[in-house]
């Protein structure tokens, strides 16, 4: 030990707490607009089933089918990846785990669609598909077969369609309730909104279903999905979307990009319309950096390129949208839509290639921090809590196991939580 040093200062206490005073307002304001994330698994996707369509058997259905287009169009590890272009050493671990997935979950996160996939229809037919869909809802997560999140996408606060998508969201929450109570992994989605005040609107409607039901205020969250320029830029030159998530106070959970509606919008041609078109990048880094720290996640679109037909289609379908989720992956959009059974092979195939690729690197940077071992990158708290971000979201959506995790980083699922989602001055890393 080497001479004590003396420590002076040359302020009184009182500065500090002045100082302190004067910032509490501001403490409180970054607490409420930025809680940071929630912490909960994030599906790597989103399926749209209409209304009229939607039947007990529709999950199974659609990881069946996916099934068969393997069988049919790539029936084997090898052939899957030179399809996909996946590396060799990945080639039998991604194909495993593909089927493995499609036979036990096929669909991650399931909207049941009463706006464009349904149109308009008769006030008695959609009251009916509504209760209908409520019914098979609860039915799922009663016996076991539902998805992890499902919900319903209403028709949204325009003033055409307006009655119409409150009476429905009544009508699909009532039955719930009828059934027995709201699910925890319920989703709603609120499209084409266009003005905060649309989701000021729909955060009175459901303060006034919690009400009328006895529910603690904040109960129902939903999803705002973004589909008009003006939801990115408003007329005064803000961002809109930004003042979304503020109007829904706490109770938006995403901002879902809708590739189509928004392409249109901005005068894209129908051929250029793609969740790659420098439109939808823009659109989508707004996004981000309004969602940014908030706890709302932001979800990228779809492509309407169906992976059907002879197998040569098949294929150059199915590397569109392999190339569009690894692409929509490495800038941080983690969730995405899909529109027919034949992509979710492709969206499971890029989204564990993209875990299994980067866990050993992760899990060596990681457990590198965690024991300040040093090395050739000089990795910071922010980094760590990337890292294991990364790694929990693997384990999430069946890329990773827990297990590997665990024995390459020395730490378990509890410490890779605490390091995602830290607070401040309270980590505790303990063995697996």
């Amino acid at each position: 030990m080497g001479q004590q040093e003396k420590v002076a200062t040359s302020l009184a206490g009182a500065v500090s707490e002045e100082i302190s005073a004067s910032l509490t307002a501001v403490d409180a304001e970054l607490a409420r607009r930025y809680p940071g994330d929630p912490g909960t698994r994030q599906p790597v996707h989103t399926v749209y089933v209409p209304g009229d369509v939607f039947e007990p058997g529709t999950l199974r259905s659609w990881g069946d089918q996916a099934l068969a287009a393997l069988d049919e169009h790539a029936s084997d590890a090898a052939s899957f990846a030179a399809v996909l272009g996946i590396p060799e050493e990945l080639a039998g671990p991604v194909h495993d785990r593909v089927r493995a997935k499609l036979e036990r979950e096929p669909v991650e996160d399931l909207r049941i669609d009463f706006e464009d996939g349904y149109g308009p229809r008769p006030d008695a037919e959609e009251d009916e598909a509504a209760a209908r869909a409520a019914r098979l809802v609860s039915e799922a997560y009663a016996n076991g077969t539902a998805a992890p999140y499902m919900g319903i996408r209403m028709k949204c606060m325009e003033a055409g369609v307006r009655d119409r998508g409150i009476r429905t969201t009544d009508v699909f929450l009532t039955g719930l309730m009828e059934a027995g109570g709201l699910p925890e992994g319920l989703v709603l989605t609120l499209p084409k909104v266009t003005y905060p005040e649309q989701v000021t609107a729909f955060v009175q409607l459901l303060e006034a279903f919690e009400k009328a039901h006895g529910l603690d205020t904040g109960r129902i969250g939903f999803e705002i999905q973004i589909e008009t320029s003006q939801s990115i830029l408003a007329a005064d030159g803000t961002a809109a979307v930004a003042r979304m998530i503020d109007a829904a106070r706490g109770r938006a959970t995403g901002l879902h990009y809708g590739t189509f509606d928004y392409s249109a919008c901005v005068g894209v041609s129908a051929a250029y319309q793609a969740s790659d078109h420098p439109a939808a990048d823009h659109a989508k880094a707004v996004m981000q950096v309004a969602a940014a720290g908030t706890g709302v996640r932001v979800s990228d679109g779809s492509t309407n390129v169906l992976p059907v037909g002879p197998t040569d289609q098949v294929h150059e379908a199915w590397r569109l949208h392999y190339g569009l989720t690894r692409r929509a992956l490495a800038r941080a959009y983690y969730q995405g839509w899909d529109m027919h059974p034949g992509h979710l092979p492709t969206r499971y195939a890029a989204v564990y290639a993209f875990y299994r690729e980067g866990l050993e690197p992760a899990a060596a940077r990681l457990a590198a921090y965690v024991a300040k071992a040093g090395g050739d990158v000089m990795d910071e708290p922010a980094t760590a809590k990337a890292l294991s971000g990364y790694l929990l979201r693997g384990i999430d959506c069946g890329a990773l196991d827990t297990a590997e995790v665990a024995r390459l980083t020395g730490l378990t699922r509890a410490d890779l939580d605490a390091f995602s989602s830290p607070r401040r001055g309270d980590l505790t890393v303990t063995a697996p």
